[in-house]
């Protein structure tokens, strides 16, 4: 059978197991794939096509003497140029840091790689993760896929991860979510994407740029591979990773699950078009089983929007005040002042808003009794074009408060636009209670069917 690049991770290594394919199959398809659309789509900071190639042998060779590691081996992923690497440069999407040699490999990528993954390359970011457009002045914008005509936003931080998966690049990759950015590029790239519960993964080894609410995630093309990939995250063990690959397992239902959806105040920024593909998600929820209730946030979203915001802010000049201080440092112009609005926060209001979010979880999390999750759509409008983006405002209304709530929030396509962009619909759940967000994502994107590809 001819290799699917659209392939998930979870078909990939049935693949390899009943050897329909081979790793070396899929890691040259793959390349060549990169070969041909990536000088366009500009996914990929670095490529490691002869390491990868050399992986993808040794993995055929082990499986064929009998000595496969687990379900993830031989997978093809790719890292946002964010997270280190043992002797591999990692930029953090800066030109002043494309020299900075990683000493030490981040925990996230380790177990990936200890799995048997295949590192394919990095992917291009925001610099330093500062952004949720997903532009970067002078690494390079990544290409939003679903539009080949206009440049549109890939969606940000994780731009190049985002791009990599939904253009069938490969089957998955590492993001980072601060305020939404493994969830924007997932919601513009037409992919799923996880954002986990603040402190459930490790960030050691990745560029910070809020220690308290940077999460790493999965950005995937289906959510049975969110879940499969976020094991392997978490370090689960190999015979832990084997129910993933159960066949013909249905999805749990959602059945009885009570959702909180928007209220008509908070439906009124949205565009019409992305309103519409989530109220036609809402009836397919109900469709399932689930009862939804509109949900009034005891605080409003744009207000924990902000103060996400005002956080990492301050966090963010802690960690790279030095470098956007200096005029002559070659950085992304639309970053440094994000970054340089951190340094005129005083430690006591850093503090009161510190305190202020403990209230505010609790409040929040009060008034979210009896619901098993918030459905929203994850971006008020699809992908915008780069040249009309206005750097002063934020795409992540949306995704935001679930950072600032230390929330867990999955975004799975839900359908497309009738100028043919994906929306996506994003599933948050209580902190901690990421199988929630799954079951539910899993229910709805059984029911929906697979999201087509891209036109590349």
């Amino acid at each position: 059978m001819a290799f699917d690049p659209y392939s998930d991770a979870v078909a990939l290594a049935r693949a390899y197991r009943t050897g329909e394919t081979a790793a070396a199959e899929a890691v040259d398809a793959l390349l060549d794939r990169i070969e041909t659309h990536d000088p366009k789509l500009g996914a990929f900071q670095a490529l490691y096509a002869d390491e990868a190639r050399a992986a993808a042998g040794a993995v055929d060779g082990a499986m064929r003497s009998g000595h496969a590691v687990g379900p993830f081996h031989g997978i093809p992923f790719a890292l946002k140029d964010i997270v280190d690497v043992e002797g591999r440069v990692t930029t953090g999407g800066s030109a002043a840091m494309t020299d900075r040699v990683s000493p030490s490999t981040a925990t996230v990528a380790r177990r990936l790689l200890a799995a048997g993954g295949i590192l394919v390359g990095k992917t291009k970011t925001v610099e330093v993760a500062m952004g949720g457009w997903g532009t970067n002045q002078r690494m390079g914008t990544p290409w939003n896929p679903w539009d080949l005509e206009t440049h549109r936003a890939p969606g940000g931080s994780s731009s190049g991860s985002g791009v990599a998966v939904a253009a069938g690049f490969v089957p998955c990759a590492v993001g980072t979510d601060t305020g939404g950015s493994v969830r924007a590029p997932a919601g513009w790239n037409g992919i799923v994407g996880l954002k986990v519960t603040e402190g459930f993964l490790p960030t050691d080894g990745i560029v910070p740029l809020s220690h308290t609410l940077d999460t790493p995630g999965p950005m995937v093309r289906s959510v049975r591979d969110a879940a499969f990939m976020l094991d392997v995250m978490a370090g689960r063990e190999s015979h832990e990773l084997e129910t993933h690959l159960g066949e013909g397992e249905a999805p749990a239902g959602i059945d009885g699950l009570r959702l909180g959806v928007f209220a008509e105040r908070d439906r009124e920024p949205i565009d019409a078009d992305i309103l519409a593909l989530y109220d036609a998600a809402l009836d397919r929820l109900r469709s399932l089983g689930a009862e939804t209730v509109p949900f009034e946030p005891p605080v409003s979203y744009e207000t924990m929007a902000e103060a996400n915001g005002f956080i990492f802010a301050a966090e963010g000049y802690a960690h790279h005040g030095e470098l956007m201080q200096d005029a002559s440092a070659p950085v992304d112009e639309d970053v440094r002042p994000r970054i340089l609005q951190g340094g005129k926060v005083a430690a006591h209001e850093y503090i009161a808003a510190m305190l202020k979010r403990r209230e505010h979880i609790a409040r929040f999390l009060a008034a979210m009794r009896g619901l098993a999750a918030l459905a929203t759509p994850t971006l008020r409008t699809g992908a915008v074009p780069v040249a009309d983006i206005d750097q002063k405002d934020i795409p992540a209304h949306l995704t935001r408060p679930f950072n600032y709530l230390a929330m867990c929030a999955l975004s799975a396509p839900m359908g497309s636009t009738l100028a043919g962009l994906p929306g996506g619909l994003q599933i948050a759940a209580r902190g901690g209670d990421e199988a929630t967000a799954l079951r539910i994502g899993a229910a709805f994107e059984a029911s929906l069917g697979p999201f087509r590809p891209p036109p590349l």
